[in-house]
């Protein structure tokens, strides 16, 4: 099968049930993306497919060949970090860091939900959505964030350091 991981295309040979998860940490050695519970529970796994936030270890590689996957090694540039990544350190949005690259996949594709205008369950008028990023508050990133979990508690600067990416501040 063919997987595209970060603009690359390979060429492999899995097990038709081997996960996303698996495939990126034990065949393709991107050990960036974190097996946490292995249950979709953490987000310990948190990629991007296609642009919108998945656990991996929930998909089949089979089942994404076609798509667009994104890791957190796909995320900086030649230029630098991603502004999540620069965030993260900035507010220290972490502690032990296990669960810091799924977060950081997390953050971005609720971010992009949000500009799309997506409703969470807690915006006040479900109907109409947001109307970008740039207006979420604390209550909005929180809820937004919530699948992915970390031990340590370093909860308030991961938020913080969402806010400040989603209102375009760098």
């Amino acid at each position: 099968m063919k997987l595209c991981v970060n603009g690359v295309v390979r060429s492999l040979t899995l097990d038709n049930r081997t996960t996303l998860l698996d495939a990126l940490r034990e065949t393709l050695h991107m050990t960036g993306t974190k097996k946490g519970c292995d249950h979709g529970q953490c987000g310990a796994c948190t990629v991007l497919i296609d642009g919108r936030r998945a656990n991996s270890c929930l998909q089949l590689a089979v089942a994404v060949g076609d798509r667009e996957i994104t890791t957190i090694e796909g995320l900086a540039t030649e230029e630098g970090l991603h502004p999540l990544q620069r965030a993260f350190l900035d507010f220290d949005g972490f502690q032990c860091g296990y669960c810091t690259p799924g977060q950081i996949c997390s953050a971005v594709g609720a971010i992009d939900e949000a500009n799309r205008g997506w409703p969470s369950h807690v915006t006040a008028d479900v109907a109409a959505g947001v109307g970008s990023a740039s207006e979420l508050d604390g209550a909005e990133i929180r809820e937004r964030m919530s699948g992915n979990l970390c031990r340590c508690g370093a909860y308030h600067g991961i938020a913080a350091a969402v806010e400040r990416v989603a209102k375009g501040e760098s």
